[in-house]
């Protein structure tokens, strides 16, 4: 047995090794070939290039027998209860990989667009959606240390428009929580919400449009990168049973071309409002088991049949994105300004959510209510309390309101759940397997 040979013997899953050797062009015929590689290269099945090696140094032993990963198939939930250790897997490397394209992107796109990434804080004074799901923040010992309760916040996008006001139109990508006790494929209690803000537009079609060339952006640059490419070679030829297995747990490659393929289109895609989805949803009312009715929010199950049935292009064959927009006043948030062509059925709010066939609800936006009387007046709708002038200091939203008091143009924006996004085009079925170290219900576990 040669040197080489011996070390290679010595190599345990989970090892950090050195490898010392010629990267050659995998055609080129070897006069001398180590052993190695003739048994993993033969004249049938060459590759592009390979690496002979001539020296292996081992940096870091294994034990095989405590190591967790095992060269076998692995189901994800079990990866899961190892977050720490998960991502040395192929399929979990490539994600994280994956995952950091994507952020690149998103940062070149909206640079190009003349936005601002800002970094707005985590710990915040108000639960900007009023719902009731945010984390206290609560230090040791008697009082609050901020004098009063504080929260981690569950968007951004308050203190978005609060920068928007100083540098036009900004984004950031951040960490949200939300303390909902829901154990789904779907749920974190931590995840990334890309969040952007645009100041002086009139128009929710602006906002819509921007979010859909982000989109289209992303999706189109992330087609010619490695882990892309890495996501479909692999499927096909990966070569190790384990990784075969890993990637059935995936959706079928059809249904990842639909969906890449409308994400890609440019043309406009799908916009109904909520009043148009409800007359499309009523006439199948048995398929559901909620029914939908104006007035009451979109299910589930309504989202993704809406998605599906609109958002097909069968002269494609792609899922195109659908916009559901104008939802009734009552069961949005306060921050939205009020639709000035609302239905017979009721007043509705200028807002949209988008859609996505096999997910639902992947991002939503609005345009903002930004002068403050009316402002003032959606508060009281919605059961908040509104501030005096003199006291908004002593308010979570007295500050808010503050940004209406002096110059607050026209404005309007969006956020999209990042790690569902990633979920979406990777085709990945739990959103808890695109993330580092997903925490949910009952679950932080390192």
């Amino acid at each position: 047995m040669s040197q080489t040979s011996q070390y290679v013997a010595g190599i345990r899953p989970g090892s950090a090794v050195r490898l010392l050797g010629t990267w050659r062009n995998g055609t080129e015929v070897d006069q001398d070939p180590s052993p190695s590689s003739t048994e993993e290269t033969t004249k049938t099945e060459t590759v592009a290039y390979e690496l002979q090696v001539q020296q292996v140094d081992i940096l870091g032993a294994s034990d095989p027998q405590t190591y967790p990963i095992q060269n076998k198939y692995q189901t994800p939930e079990s990866l899961r209860t190892i977050s720490h250790l998960r991502c040395r897997t192929p399929m979990n490397s490539t994600l994280l990989r994956f995952r950091s394209d994507a952020t690149a992107l998103l940062t070149h796109f909206f640079f190009s667009q003349q936005f601002q990434q800002t970094h707005p804080p985590i710990i915040t004074s108000s639960d900007c959606e009023g719902a009731g799901e945010a984390f206290t923040v609560q230090a040791p010992g008697k009082g609050h240390f901020f004098r009063s309760p504080k929260y981690l916040t569950v968007s951004t996008q308050l203190h978005l428009e609060s920068l928007a006001q100083a540098l036009g139109n900004v984004w950031s990508l951040s960490p949200t929580f939300r303390a909902e006790k829901s154990d789904t494929s779907r749920h974190l209690s931590e995840f990334q919400m890309l969040e952007a803000e645009m100041s002086f537009v009139n128009n929710m079609a602006d906002v819509m449009d921007l979010a859909q060339r982000m989109l289209v952006s992303l999706t189109t640059g992330l087609k010619g990168l490695r882990a892309t490419k890495e996501l479909e070679r692999n499927r096909i030829d990966a070569k190790e049973r384990a990784e075969k297995l890993a990637f059935e747990d995936l959706e079928t490659s059809e249904v990842l071309i639909r969906r890449w393929n409308g994400m890609m289109t440019a043309k406009a895609w799908p916009r109904l409002t909520y009043t148009e989805a409800i007359d499309m949803l009523q006439p199948v009312a048995e398929q559901f088991t909620h029914k939908p009715v104006w007035g009451a929010g979109l299910q589930s199950e309504h989202e993704k049949y809406l998605a599906e049935k609109v958002g097909y292009d069968e002269v494609n064959d792609a899922y195109l994105p659908v916009f559901i927009t104008q939802y009734p006043r009552e069961i949005k948030a306060f921050y939205m300004l009020k639709s000035t062509d609302s239905p017979a059925q009721g007043q509705t709010v200028d807002c949209f959510d988008l859609l996505v066939p096999g997910l639902g609800e992947l991002a939503g936006g609005s345009m903002r209510e930004h002068r403050l009387s009316e402002l003032e007046e959606s508060m009281r709708l919605h059961g908040l309390p509104v501030p005096d002038a003199r006291q908004s200091g002593n308010n979570n939203l007295g500050w808010y309101l503050d940004l209406r008091r002096w110059g607050c143009p026209p404005h309007g924006g969006f956020g999209l759940g990042f790690d569902r996004l990633l979920s979406y085009l990777t085709g990945v079925t739990n959103v808890r397997d695109v993330v580092p170290f997903p925490r949910h219900f009952e679950r932080c576990d390192c």
